[in-house]
């Protein structure tokens, strides 16, 4: 076996390697710096040719991939390289097999015969009886067949008598079929379709939906705008068989990491006729209505703690929500955590929603202060009408946290803040407030600690509406609380494992805390209704908290620490109502202990987590609140959690949620959400998730009070995904059925 390193040889391999992959333009610069290396059985130069010859068993090595073939000739003349036999080219991890492989090193062009390639970054394979490179990135491929599976028989494919496409650009298809296996399932006789790595414009997959009652047939296309590297845009054609047309548009936008933002619009000339009473509300609708809604979601970070952001939520009507509950882009993009910047929709916008505010809120942090400035504004979906909502914009205030006073003892923190109050019909004006509080913390022994406070509270209102009641218009309230907090904690540490992993120590602290406030009465009658009254107190609130704190040391040494329990229970004694003067003896009676509230965190083990809020009258011996949150789960992915919600005479109701993984490939789901009070189901969801390699279904059937839905999607990896549902009113004709 010989060995050599040369210039001819470096070009060889490095143009061999470019011109076959569509991802190597980027990284042939540092191929062409590393070495290169060439064995051969035979290794000769046939200068009547100006031709380099290596035969048997030849393999090419350069910097992260290699080339095998039984022949590679490199004619300099007329700048071709050939390599012939069995030729096998791995770079990074695409691969290019073929037969026979013919480039020509200036134009970067070639072609292989009976070849195969795999694209690492899309999982792309690709085959045909030739593969034509035709230019840098752009390749023509005869009897072609293309997947993302692995294996020799893929689970899907699409075959084609030819293939053009250009990568990150588009592709044409002749005679195109969709295989399953190797059974036909689709035929296109031409398909134009996107090839990029990169994001793309053009058409997502429809929306199908069916609904007896509400909307008729229901068909909803999207088409994606990718306007540049930093924002897109959606546009939504919606078609209501009993509505009309809905067109819709999202524009993104991520100008940095400091300022990003969506904004959302849509509108229909609703001409359905509705004629209903829910509650006070109630339309009579007999004319096209102009209906819309509009969002915008924009956030800037000038500096560390100075930000703007605004989350504006405006619908054209009350019964919007309702009568779009089953789908719409408030749904589709709702989120608790509002952690992702393009999906920060706070509310559930179904049939449920009593209200929705919109705010715009500038802030600013220092170190011990805070500024902020509120617009916010208030829809109110219980009301036929706006105009007696309360809105509050703008808002200014201004927070100080405690911190020492002038280097004494004592301690200060404070509120300002100044609010004008808008609305139509009823009071408004402005009011100020400040809020001072002094503290002084003190030290009794080693256990007891104690901390007396005194505040004060004071606002000045201004009436500026013109209401003819014979209230005042202008005024002022000044309340001068005190109080204070005595609170002891001890602990103990035990000592539970040896440190090399799995719990170590286990730290068990209670603490006992009592809390005193004393609020004096004063002549509060003449307040205007957009300052709420401060009620006069005398009180003293106990509470005791058990906490229970594991530390783990890792492999490399690090303590980590996680809570493993947390109870507290708490009361409060109305000292006001132990003195107050009983009237009659028969009826009346003296309830100075107030509710007791319990709220219990629990996560012993990774796997489970119980939490418990709940509240418990001592006067009528009744749990007047009680709620509970359970979460179970395991490390192959399966997952229950489940919820249960009670207030006394207004609210029962359960939360359920549960995904068992049957198999590798299988999840089976379960949602269940009832009204225990009024004994009506909300949701009950039955769903199947099948996974491959390169694909997935899922299938789920949804039943609530007045629809049932069948939803099908299926995703290919590497062509998306898209699914349908038909929604049937509940007693109907038929059943939904997918279609995808």
């Amino acid at each position: 076996m010989l060995r050599w390193k040369g210039f001819y040889c470096t070009v060889l391999v490095l143009f061999l390697f470019l011109a076959a992959s569509p991802a190597l333009p980027a990284s042939g610069g540092e191929i062409a710096q590393g070495p290169v290396t060439i064995e051969a059985d035979s290794i000769s130069y046939n200068e009547d040719e100006d031709a380099f010859h290596a035969l048997g068993k030849v393999l090419i090595t350069f910097t992260r991939g290699f080339l095998k073939a039984d022949a590679v000739t490199l004619y300099s003349e007329t700048n071709l390289a050939l390599a012939e036999g069995q030729v096998l080219i791995h770079s990074d991890q695409d691969v290019i097999e073929g037969e026979k492989v013919l480039f020509n090193i200036e134009s970067k062009t070639g072609t292989v015969d009976n070849g195969k390639l795999f694209i690492a970054q899309n999982h792309l394979y690709a085959k045909g009886e030739k593969i034509e490179k035709k230019g840098e990135s752009t390749y023509r491929l005869e009897n072609a067949k293309v997947t993302t599976c692995d294996g020799e028989t893929p689970d899907w494919s699409l075959a084609a008598s030819e293939l053009n496409v250009t990568f990150d650009g588009y592709g044409t298809m002749k005679h195109g079929r969709f295989l399953a296996r190797d059974l036909p399932l689709l035929y296109f006789p031409y398909l134009f379709f996107p090839a990029k790595t990169t994001r793309q414009s053009g058409l997502l997959f429809p929306l199908f939906n069916f609904s007896s009652d509400r909307n008729g047939l229901d068909v909803e296309l999207p088409f994606y705008w990718a306007i540049s590297e930093s924002v897109d845009a959606t546009f939504y054609q919606r078609y209501m068989e009993k509505r009309g047309f809905k067109e819709g548009v999202e524009l993104r936008y991520f100008l940095n990491p400091k300022s990003f933002g969506t904004l959302y619009a849509d509108f229909i000339n609703d001409r359905k006729q509705v004629t209903e009473t829910i509650g006070s509300m109630s339309r009579d609708w007999q004319e096209d209505q102009k209906r819309w809604s509009f969002y915008l979601n924009h956030e800037t970070t000038f500096a560390s703690g100075f930000n703007i952001r605004s989350d504006i939520y405006r619908v054209s009507d009350p019964w919007y929500f309702r009568d779009f509950s089953s789908f719409n882009y408030y749904l589709n993009n709702y989120s608790q955590s509002g952690e992702k910047p393009f999906q920060r929709i706070s509310f559930l916008g179904d049939e449920s929603l009593g209200s929705l505010s919109s705010t715009v809120r500038l802030t600013k942090d220092w170190s011990v202060y805070n500024l902020s400035a509120v617009a916010r504004y208030t829809d109110d979906f219980t009301s036929p009408t706006n105009d007696g909502t309360l809105q509050a914009y703008p808002a200014v205030n201004l927070t100080g946290v405690r911190q020492p006073l002038f280097g004494s003892p004592l301690q200060l923190d404070f509120g300002a803040s100044y609010v004008n109050f808008y609305r139509r019909e009823g009071q408004k004006g402005h009011l100020w407030e400040l809020n001072p509080t002094i503290y002084l913390p003190i030290k009794l022994g080693p256990y007891l600690r104690a901390t007396p406070w005194a505040g004060f509270r004071g606002n000045i209102w201004d009436r500026t509406d013109s209401e003819t009641d014979t209230e005042d218009k202008y005024g002022t309230r000044e309340v001068f609380p005190v109080g204070g907090t005595l609170s002891s904690e001890v602990s103990r540490v035990f000592t539970v494992g040896s440190g090399k992993g799995g719990v170590e120590k286990i730290r068990h602290s209670i603490r006992p805390e009592i809390f005193y406030s004393y609020i004096p009465e004063v002549r509060q009658d003449n307040l205007p209704n957009f300052l709420g009254g401060m009620g006069a107190q005398n009180s003293l609130t106990y509470a005791l908290t058990n906490t229970i704190v594991s530390r783990t040391r890792g492999a490399d040494g690090k303590a980590s620490y996680h809570q493993m329990m947390r109870l507290m229970l708490a009361q409060t004694y109305d000292i006001r109502e132990s003195r107050r003067e009983i009237t009659d003896p028969d009826t009346d009676k003296r309830r100075p202990f107030g509710d007791l509230a319990l709220e219990l965190d629990l996560s012993p083990i990774q796997y489970f987590s119980f939490a418990a809020r709940n509240i418990y009258s001592t006067n009528t011996g009744d749990w007047t609140q009680s709620n509970y949150d359970l979460t179970l789960l395991d490390n192959r992915g399966d997952f229950i959690s489940a919820g249960y919600r009670y207030t006394k005479d207004s609210l029962q109701e359960i939360n359920l949620y549960l995904k068992a993984s049957v198999t590798s490939s299988v999840d089976a789901i379960y949602i269940l959400r009832r009204n225990l009070l009024d004994k009506k189901t909300i949701e009950s969801t039955y769903g199947v998730k099948y996974r491959r390699q390169c694909w997935l279904f899922e299938v789920n059937v949804t039943s609530g009070e007045y629809d049932r839905t069948v939803m099908a999607y299926i995703s290919l990896l590497g062509l998306g995904g898209g699914g349908g549902n038909i929604a049937v009113k509940r007693g109907g004709e038929g059943q939904g059925g997918a279609a995808f």
